[in-house]
């Protein structure tokens, strides 16, 4: 099943892509994500191998916040979002 996420910023370290929320996610099934960001001056879409590279890279250390949509089944926890 599918997952839907976004990136929610409280810091911008880079000064580029602002806070709030700045990008949408998918997870897909086979663990892979795919991402947009929302930045009004760069636009790109990424693919990630697992969720773990995201936040590995765009986590700046609890400065950015993975906000689950949909709620993971192969989970037993119930987590509404994932900490970076």
């Amino acid at each position: 099943m599918l997952r839907r996420f976004v990136l929610v910023r409280m810091v911008d370290v880079s000064g580029i892509s602002g806070t709030g929320i700045v990008a949408e996610g998918v997870e897909f099934t086979n663990g892979r994500v795919c991402m947009i960001w929302l930045t009004r001056q760069v636009h790109s879409l990424v693919i990630h191998e697992n969720i773990s590279e995201v936040e590995s890279i765009h986590g700046h250390n609890g400065a950015t916040t993975i906000h689950w949509i949909d709620q993971d089944e192969k989970s037993d926890e119930n987590q509404s979002h994932c900490d970076l």
